[in-house]
């Protein structure tokens, strides 16, 4: 969590909303890691989790993250909790909620919906206080 930690520092060092993630691979190696990109790239969906995935995909050949692990620094929101659910994600390790836009465990709970393709486990809260102040402090000095 803290290299995910480092991505979402760097990101609202760019002007990012700060979030960051890690994917490690099934032998405990890192495969990918990004900070949101969604201003720089002009992509609304150039979110940290997605930008991992892409890179940790590429670097196995595969579309598929079996045995991979993703460390995130805010919950997935739900475009990027399904994209976790198709690329087959063992197990998620997120630090702050999100009651707004999260699709883990606010809104729309991505994985409880019995249509999913695949439910990783989840674990929340990992470095929650950390995580969370890194994006009160970037939201305060925009007000």
């Amino acid at each position: 969590m803290e290299r995910a930690l480092g991505e979402a520092r760097a990101a609202a060092e760019r002007g990012e909303v700060p979030v960051g993630a890690v994917i490690v691979g099934p032998d405990g190696t890192v495969l990918a890691e990004a900070g949101n990109r969604t201003e720089a790239d002009h992509d609304p969906t150039a979110h940290a989790e997605m930008l991992a995935i892409r890179a940790a995909a590429k670097a196995l050949g595969s579309p598929r993250l079996v045995g991979c692990d993703l460390y995130v620094t805010l919950e997935p929101c739900p475009m990027c909790a399904q994209a976790i659910s198709f690329a087959r994600v063992r197990r998620v390790y997120y630090g702050a909620a999100d009651p707004k836009g999260g699709g883990v465990e606010h809104g729309p709970r991505i994985f409880s919906q019995p249509t999913t393709h695949h439910r990783p486990e989840v674990y929340p809260g990992i470095a929650e206080q950390e995580a969370a102040e890194l994006l009160r402090a970037f939201f305060r000095e925009r007000r």
